[in-house]
């Protein structure tokens, strides 16, 4: 099909834009131009879209963009905006089943509404369903994969699956189809013990507080950078390295927590961005032994 005449798509719901700008959907707020963007209406509105697809054209799919950077080169092909406000978390058959659109604090504090224990952590991980369950996602000694009975998955013909936990090798901000498949995530069940609403909110509140007492999140970042070595914390690190406020162009590594590179006045480029990580890294491995590993995605081009 040709990308280039919107015509050719037939029964679409959602909105289709072309040279969209990705540093409005990335948390850092850098980057560049996707060759096209989709909103989906509903995950059925997706799959009739990716049916209209070519087989090879390159897809990106992003919720809140909140552990992502795309070059700014840009993305050639289409990202897929899974986010919506309006979309909620609902009962199950005695699970909780969110899309993979839903932000994670929503399933958290759904949850504890219907006094549903074992989500709260989730209220700590800034981006959506799909995302946290892409990286196993978690915080406060709580992932994903903890709590998940099953998922949703969409592949490239627009067709949906259900597949069980056990399809899956799960780890530490990890996760893999045991079999090789193009899938997407598209929604969750989440398995959830009795509780109470208000202890689990007490609990959503304290994590919170301790976010915003240790990292910086009034400025664009995208959450932890580097994942934590075995036994030790890649903040300590980086601090140990005397690389805690080091900027390039409009990026600075944080502060408040070295894991964690901002954008302060939304100058910064992707490349810069991209530079402090790289510069971290070599840094880091030069002095301590240490090699990270990035728990952020860079996808595009070059500038």
């Amino acid at each position: 099909m040709n990308m280039a005449e919107p015509l050719a798509f037939r029964n679409l719901r959602g909105e289709l834009r072309r040279d969209e700008p990705m540093a409005r959907h990335v948390s850092w707020r850098a980057g560049g131009l996707a060759e096209r963007l989709y909103v989906p209406a509903d995950l059925e509105d997706l799959a009739v879209f990716l049916r209209q697809l070519a087989d090879d054209e390159p897809l990106l799919f992003i919720g809140l963009g909140s552990n992502l950077l795309v070059r700014d080169g840009g993305f050639p092909g289409t990202a897929i905006l899974m986010h919506a406000a309006t979309r909620r978390p609902e009962l199950r058959e005695g699970t909780v089943y969110a899309d993979a659109g839903v932000a994670s604090p929503k399933v958290a504090r759904f949850a504890a509404l219907h006094d549903l224990a074992g989500a709260e952590f989730l209220a700590g991980v800034p981006g959506t369903v799909g995302g946290a369950l892409a990286m196993n996602a978690g915080c406060y000694g709580g992932e994903t994969w903890d709590v998940v009975e099953r998922v949703a998955t969409i592949d490239r013909r627009g067709e949906l699956r259900t597949r069980a936990r056990t399809e899956y090798e799960i780890g530490y901000r990890h996760c893999a189809p045991k079999a090789p498949v193009e899938e997407w995530f598209a929604g969750a069940w989440f398995a959830l013990n009795a509780g109470d609403g208000q202890a689990s909110r007490t609990a959503m509140k304290d994590f919170l507080a301790r976010r915003i007492a240790t990292q910086p999140l009034s400025l664009p970042n995208a959450g932890s950078v580097f994942t934590n070595p075995t036994g030790d914390h890649a903040a300590r690190l980086i601090e140990a390295c005397g690389l805690k406020g080091l900027q390039r162009g409009g990026a600075r590594v944080s502060e408040k927590h070295a894991n964690f590179i901002v954008n302060p006045k939304g100058a910064a480029r992707a490349s810069d961005i991209e530079w402090l990580i790289g510069h971290v890294q070599r840094v880091v491995h030069e002095k301590t032994g240490v090699a990270l590993k990035t728990e952020v995605r860079i996808v595009g081009k070059a500038a």
